[in-house]
């Protein structure tokens, strides 16, 4: 029912955390294919993915874990392996409904606390699409992949600094390997004026990205993406939408605003050198 808050448990973020792994193995193979190699690999572990698409790429990450019991030690310790292989750090993305035993397992093996994304919710109910948001057409693919790249190039300073930073060329790989995403563009007096996209798994509306351009800022661009996936979403059949933001981010306060529950933190945990990757959610992208 709309306006009714969420609860989550575990069994509902095992769902969510599960999608979030599907949609990042599905970008790890999309990256794969637009580079024409086998340099990139998606491993499970645990019933999750360990997932390296490309060298710094938001795609090079552990997902999904924490569901089921304690990683087999050799399986870590070869994904482990291959990761350092091409030069790139582990990093685990741990939500805070998970296993307990999971962190303290992560933690003795060297891995340490980076940073923590939050993981909001809501239900899908009525609404209606704003008339200035329209779904990206096919032609506008390029123009609306540099202009989100630009946008998220220049950060939002509302809420704790995300721990990511991408080079332009590598948000614009990411956005265009995001594996069967709808995408959508903003206008404001005739100028494209934000970008966003989600993907449907299981029912669940994954809104996997948004960015709003500087000059547009705090005029109800983001707003009006949202609900703009959200009518989308429920036309698909969806029944919730969730939404990966920075603690205490504009991006946070944005979807709060459009019934969006807390439902839960992810730990981001690292082995190896600094990392910058994790996944194209909204919040990673300026508001």
């Amino acid at each position: 029912m709309d306006g009714e808050r969420l609860f989550c448990d575990v069994g509902l973020a095992r769902r969510i955390e599960h999608a979030e792994a599907r949609f990042v193995g599905a970008c790890c193979a999309a990256a794969q294919e637009r580079l024409g190699d086998d340099a990139g690999f998606t491993r499970p572990l645990a019933d999750g993915i360990a997932s390296f698409a490309e060298a710094g790429s938001p795609f090079n990450k552990v997902a999904g874990l924490g569901f089921a019991g304690l990683p087999d030690v050799d399986e870590l310790a070869g994904i482990e392996a291959a990761f350092a292989a091409v030069g790139a750090p582990v990093q685990v993305e741990l939500s805070q409904l998970a296993d307990p035993s999971v962190g303290a397992f992560l933690t003795a093996r060297g891995y340490r606390l980076e940073s923590y994304e939050n993981v909001l919710g809501r239900r899908i109910g009525d609404g209606d699409s704003p008339g200035d948001v329209r779904a990206c057409r096919d032609d506008e693919l390029e123009t609306w992949l540099a202009a989100v790249a630009e946008a998220s190039a220049v950060a939002d300073e509302q809420g704790l600094p995300s721990h990511e930073d991408f080079p332009r060329e590598l948000l614009v790989n990411a956005l265009r390997d995001m594996a069967g995403v709808r995408r959508y563009l903003a206008e404001r007096d005739g100028s494209f004026a934000g970008g966003a996209s989600f993907r449907v798994t299981g029912g669940i509306a994954q809104f996997t990205g948004a960015a709003t351009m500087p000059a547009h800022r705090r005029r109800g661009v983001q707003t009006a993406l949202l609900q703009a996936r959200l009518a989308a979403a429920a036309e698909a059949r969806c029944d919730i939408a969730v939404v990966t933001t920075q603690p205490g981010s504009k991006s946070h306060q944005n979807a709060q605003r459009q019934g969006f529950d807390l439902l839960y933190a992810r730990a981001i945990l690292v082995k190896g050198t600094s990392s910058t990757s994790s996944s194209g959610a909204d919040s990673r992208q300026a508001s």
